[in-house]
């Protein structure tokens, strides 16, 4: 049976994740409060924001703003994204 949540990013009850995604305490903050299906639409900003800015995550300094955009959109409910980013029509 699949372990749920009260996901703070969606606002509802959904399936948790089946362990802490990141380091310390952030990952079981991550674990104890974020789905999986917040967690992925994370993953895919996360990759965009790398991706436009060009973040080097060997950088302590990107890996610093990542982990804020990552606690601002799952926790904040913030509106992160890349600057420029421009979605795909339908």
């Amino acid at each position: 049976m699949a372990r749920t949540v009260q996901c703070v990013k969606l606002k509802r009850e959904a399936e948790g994740l089946d362990f802490p995604p990141y380091p310390g305490e952030m990952g079981t903050r991550i674990w104890q409060s974020i789905s999986k299906e917040a967690w992925q639409e994370w993953q895919s900003v996360q990759t965009r924001l790398v991706n436009e800015n060009r973040l080097n995550l060997a950088d302590s300094r990107a890996r610093k703003y990542l982990a804020q955009q990552m606690e601002k959109f799952l926790f904040e409910d913030s509106d992160v994204e890349a600057h420029g980013y421009v979605p795909p029509s339908a």
